[in-house]
């Protein structure tokens, strides 16, 4: 009698190349094509029958299009030492970091703009900032801030905003759609929280999603607000990466005069 060759448990990072694959819908064929070797050799690897080199992982996960800190845990489940530093925000070699968003965030005043993490995680604002915050529950704005929490919270934002309807299911929308794409449990946790603080309602013929402004209510009356997101993209540290730049511009006249007029008291204040 015969017996066959036992059947291998596939290492970690087959499982994990196989999941990525899988999550983003690419064929070996279109991968192997990406990360510049063959479908053969990326079937061998999914099975667990080729251990891969350090650089054809590399190749592999920027080819997945995985954040820095998936493609640290990619190089880990093949065995490897990570690629990418992950440095604290108060780390001396992020300070000529820090020092240059100060220097935008500054710049974008008289408007509002802020830094956040991935999760919405407060790390910088300029002082345009408190139109957002103003009337806000004081446990919203106690260290660590969530600014999505805030954007939409009932003793946050929420009551100001016109449009929360719409304002808030794009908010939520976008969660969703990072968590899908590099799934989080807390980002998924969050995308429910908010979902719940969102007024159901069906969208309008005219919706054109992202491209709707924030409707704010404020002192001085209604502030309408176009939103930019700017990511690090080409950064090579896992915290720097992660964060985005979140700046409000006026979608009108009256708005851009009324946080104009704002930022004219506050100097007025501070002289």
């Amino acid at each position: 009698m015969t017996t066959g060759t036992p059947a291998t448990e596939p290492s970690a990072f087959a499982r994990e190349l196989l999941r990525w694959r899988t999550a983003r819908r690419v064929s070996q064929l279109e991968l192997a094509s990406r990360a510049g070797t063959t479908q053969r050799y990326v079937s061998f690897m999914e099975r667990g029958r080729s251990l891969p080199g350090r650089e054809i992982v590399i190749r592999l996960a920027e080819s997945l299009e995985l954040t820095l800190r998936e493609r640290n845990a990619l190089l880990l489940a093949a065995g490897y030492a990570p690629a990418f530093t992950e440095s604290p925000l108060d780390a001396v070699a992020l300070k000529p970091v820090r020092e240059a968003l100060d220097g935008i965030l500054e710049g974008h005043l008289p408007y509002p703009a802020v830094v956040a993490g991935p999760r919405g995680e407060l790390v910088a604002a300029n002082a345009a900032f408190d139109v957002l915050t103003e009337g806000a529950a004081p446990e919203l704005l106690a260290p660590p801030v969530n600014v999505l929490r805030l954007a939409l919270h009932p003793r946050g934002m929420g009551p100001r905003v016109v449009n929360l309807d719409v304002w808030g299911r794009h908010i939520v929308e976008s969660l969703r759609a990072r968590a899908l794409r590099s799934p989080d449990p807390l980002l998924d946790a969050l995308a429910g929280e908010l979902a719940g603080y969102v007024p159901a309602s069906e969208p309008a013929a005219d919706y054109v999603g992202f491209a709707v402004p924030l409707r704010l209510r404020c002192a001085e009356g209604e502030l309408r607000l176009l939103t930019t997101l700017t990511s690090f993209a080409t950064a090579v540290d896992v915290t720097l990466a992660e964060l985005h730049l979140e700046a409000f511009l006026p979608a009108d006249r009256e708005t851009a005069s009324i946080l104009r007029d704002r930022a004219a008291a506050r100097g007025a204040r501070r002289g």
